[in-house]
């Protein structure tokens, strides 16, 4: 059986914003913790994700927003916090590293999957990536981690059908925001609207399939969605790789939201992208981390995610 790679770093723990901020190192203790405790973590193949380069950023990036992203950044030894937005996107000294380190895994985890390394790849970084857009950070987020790899996935390896898929409770509007004149990208998303960031209720241009989910919506509901709007597009759109914004902040006990997913629809949804992607990619599917802050759901969410993913 080829590997599951699981791809992640240290640095992308010393990532910490202001007290009480949801988006903490802990989501990657989580994960770690119920990989032990389940035993998937000797099923997986472990990387260390690289630095994202220049070239790679500028590809889904303005120059001059990296740059700006560049200058605002603290020393590595400094306790200062700088805000890239309103105040929800926060940098600290080790902010920039886990930055790239998070962009870097997504551009690691295509190339071990073209490469035939590894049949998928699953990103455990942070800062997520999906709401930073190609001149803005929102949302937690500084670099689009998925939009880098995906854009890697086209320029480097010359692919010219790869489906972007994002099942984070908040709207991905960062990678659509990129992607949206791109035909070669097909970007699948549910979300639950209205809701932050207010994005994805009008179908703009063709290679958008955008399914806002009402508060209260169900698993039940998130499933029919899928089926009834994701599957044709993709079916017909019959990608090279599969991306996937891997959010899980749609449970139920997550408490900064109102859907009612549980981890069932996770291993469900998993599985359709993973026969998706042995259909039409050869297997090939990479999944980048976003969302999902409450811990326990976290990481038994991301655990069935990997079961899926095995094949379990």
């Amino acid at each position: 059986m080829t590997a599951i790679a699981f791809i992640t770093h240290h640095d992308c723990t010393l990532h910490r914003v202001a007290a009480h901020h949801p988006e903490v190192p802990e989501r990657l203790s989580a994960i770690d913790d119920r990989l032990l405790a389940s035993g998937i973590g000797i099923l997986l193949s472990h990387y260390d994700a690289p630095l994202v380069t220049r070239e790679q950023l500028l590809r889904v990036h303005d120059a001059g927003y990296v740059d700006w992203v560049e200058a605002s950044a603290p020393p590595q030894d400094s306790d200062t916090m700088v805000c890239l937005d309103e105040g929800d996107t926060v940098m600290t000294g080790h902010t920039l590293t886990a930055a790239r380190r998070a962009a870097g895994a997504a551009v690691l985890g295509v190339d071990l999957v073209m490469s035939g390394e590894a049949s998928s790849a699953f990103c455990s970084v942070r800062p997520p990536g999906h709401h930073a857009e190609r001149a803005r950070a929102m949302g937690f987020c500084i670099f689009n981690n998925v939009a880098v790899g995906t854009a890697h996935a086209l320029a480097h390896h010359g692919l010219e059908r790869v489906a972007v898929v994002d099942f984070d409770v908040h709207h991905g509007n960062g990678t659509e925001e990129i992607f949206r004149q791109e035909p070669r990208v097909l970007f699948c998303s549910t979300f639950q609207h209205p809701f932050y960031p207010f994005t994805g209720t009008e179908k703009e241009t063709p290679n958008l399939v955008d399914c806002p989910l009402p508060r209260g919506a169900t698993g039940a509901d998130f499933r029919e969605a899928v089926l009834a709007h994701w599957m044709p597009a993709l079916e017909d759109f019959r990608p090279q790789l599969v991306m996937v914004s891997a959010g899980f902040d749609a449970h139920r006990e997550e408490d900064m939201a109102d859907l009612r997913l549980v981890e069932d629809d996770y291993a469900w949804v998993t599985r359709q992208l993973k026969d998706l992607a042995d259909r039409h990619a050869g297997g090939r599917l990479v999944s980048c981390l976003e969302g999902g802050y409450d811990l326990s759901s976290l990481g038994r969410s991301v655990g069935v995610h990997l079961d899926a993913l095995i094949g379990y």
